[in-house]
């Protein structure tokens, strides 16, 4: 998988992940992939509603250890 951008938010509580995958997914264009990592327990889950709001394709959730890796398509 070609991943465009890629966002490290190890260390950081909701909502801070979301706010910061929002900001990124702004920047890039239609169709571009977003990897997220994170260690936060939560995102899992939301990132799973974030993408249901937003309209982006959540593609992959996957863990690795105690980071959570999060693979979204940009609208």
């Amino acid at each position: 998988m070609n991943i465009d951008v890629e966002l490290d938010t190890r260390g950081l509580n909701c909502p801070l992940p979301i706010l910061k995958a929002k900001k990124a997914l702004t920047a890039m264009t239609s169709g571009q992939v977003l990897k997220v990592v994170s260690t936060d327990t939560g995102s899992l889950r939301d990132f799973a509603a974030f993408a249901k709001q937003t309209g982006n394709e959540l593609l992959s959730q996957t863990t690795e250890g105690s980071d959570f890796i999060h693979i979204l398509k940009r609208r």
